[in-house]
């Protein structure tokens, strides 16, 4: 009995440990760069300091999407109240944020993007905030951002 308890409570204990190693990206030049090797859209977290983290705890702190952004998405976060950041970077965020229409931090864009001669080209594929349901709910309607019906 002993045995099968412990051995649950490693499966368990490591489906916890995948939720809490994600790959965020913090560098844009890097995400753009995978996110084209990869073929995969990019996930945009624009937060900031002090702003609710019931995105971070209901959704993103979760097996389910763990395992959803590994296989569908390049995680980029974009801290604009990080002071660790160089001042173009900071510059580079609140020009990204205004330039996707972010107004209310945590939101998450998703976005393809390719550089041509030095000149980076968004393409916004949508945005999501927050909404209470959880992670599969989140997860479902990222993924009808990601791929419309026809």
């Amino acid at each position: 009995m002993t045995k099968k308890l412990l051995v649950l409570l490693f499966f368990l204990g490591s489906f916890f440990m995948q939720a809490q190693t994600l790959a965020w990206r913090t560098s844009m030049s890097d995400a753009i760069a995978i996110s084209n090797d990869q073929r995969k859209p990019m996930l945009i977290l624009f937060t900031a300091s002090g702003v609710p983290e019931n995105l971070q705890n209901e959704i993103f702190k979760t097996p389910d999407f763990a395992v959803w952004s590994r296989d569908n998405v390049i995680l980029v976060k974009l801290d604009l109240s990080d002071m660790n950041a160089s001042d173009s970077d900071r510059e580079q965020n609140v020009k990204l944020k205004n330039a996707f229409g972010v107004e209310d931090l945590p939101e998450v864009c998703f976005a393809m993007a390719s550089i041509r001669k030095n000149k980076t080209t968004f393409s916004a594929l949508g945005k999501i905030a927050y909404k209470p349901g959880g992670a599969k709910a989140w997860i479902a309607e990222s993924n009808t951002i990601l791929h419309p019906p026809e």
